[in-house]
């Protein structure tokens, strides 16, 4: 009874992500999200919180940063921005950066370039404080933004779903409102919790995560510490890099590897399919066209911004990543 509660409680998930689940007729892979963004609404849990300030925080570069003011928020990154519009304060958000995708924030001005930052579209804005991470360049760039008198707030990049939790209630903190990060918190670990309950008993596929960028030559597997391993974990599978040893991040594919490997399923960015022109390229190329997962057409997409990004909305990727890798349906 409690499985088929949580099924329909992420059935509303599924309908808000817009995903593709099962065989499909065209041969395209199964899909969580898209690049132009997943169309799903982040639901506050708090409308419109009064921040009270000033905070100070513990920011990951050593500092203390004190924030005297939260009426405009420039998050560089968009799991950082899903925080905040997850706190109820996505009306005091003044730009973003290229990985926030979400609705709410498509109209609001990009200020980097790729990932980089451009301090003058972000001076332009004239933010009060800043959050950023610890990989958010180029280190002059938040220099100058700090120089400029305004408050940064760098966290460590998130590695696994277990980073979620603190990263809330250090951003919930840093805008004055722990209160609501505290509720925000408690939401998260519940639905991950009831994505969780969902895992079929018995089932451990083993995933390869691949990290592709065809037009730039690179082809990559994940092992321990790519950020994808925590999510297939989470979701009740194998990471099959992992299986076979690999302890790094990312390490080229080769042929030997992959049929070491042996996945279930591959699974990799809805860019990185589109890099090796679909489908049926990915399955043929060596190592990959002996594997279990191209003898079954098992290949799931997720939406860059939201596969590693672990925010506010990893737990309703967390649900249909669930569902799609414990599915035997395949892409025909």
């Amino acid at each position: 009874m409690r499985r088929h509660r949580c099924r329909r409680l992420f059935a509303v998930a599924a309908l808000l992500l817009a995903v593709t689940l099962g065989a499909s007729a065209c041969g395209a892979a199964t899909s969580i999200g898209t690049p132009e963004g997943d169309g799903v609404e982040l639901s506050p849990v708090a409308t419109a919180p009064t921040p009270v300030l000033p905070a100070e925080v513990r920011s990951a570069d050593g500092t203390i940063v004190t924030v005297t003011d939260a009426s405009r928020i420039l998050p560089l990154w968009g799991n950082l921005s899903e925080i905040v519009f997850a706190l109820g304060l996505g009306d005091r958000v003044v730009g973003r950066d290229v990985s926030a995708t979400f609705p709410g924030t498509e109209d609001l001005p990009i200020v980097t370039r790729a990932h980089d930052v451009s301090t003058e579209s972000v001076l332009s804005l004239e933010p009060t404080v800043v959050l950023a991470q610890t990989d958010t360049g180029p280190p002059e760039a938040l220099d100058q933004i700090r120089a400029a008198g305004i408050a940064v707030v760098v966290l460590e990049m998130p590695m696994s779903i277990d980073d979620i939790t603190p990263r809330i209630r250090t951003i919930a903190e840093a805008l004055g409102v722990p209160a609501a990060g505290e509720d925000l918190v408690d939401r998260t670990e519940r639905e991950i919790a009831d994505a969780r309950d969902t895992i079929p008993e018995g089932s451990e596929p083993l995933v390869a995560f691949l990290y592709l960028r065809g037009q730039a030559g690179v082809y990559l597997l994940g092992g321990e510490g790519s950020g994808a391993d925590s999510m297939i974990a989470a979701a009740g599978g194998e990471d099959a890099g992992r299986a076979i040893g690999l302890d790094r991040p990312f390490t080229p594919i080769t042929s030997e590897a992959m049929v070491e490997a042996a996945p279930d399923v591959i699974l990799l960015t809805g860019s990185g399919l589109e890099s090796v022109g679909g489908i049926d390229e990915l399955l043929a190329m060596p190592g990959i066209a002996q594997t279990p997962a191209a003898a079954s057409r098992r290949v799931v997409t997720v939406e860059d911004g939201i596969l590693y990004s672990f925010g506010s909305r990893t737990p309703l990727a967390l649900a249909e990543l669930i569902e799609a890798i414990h599915t035997d349906g395949s892409a025909s």
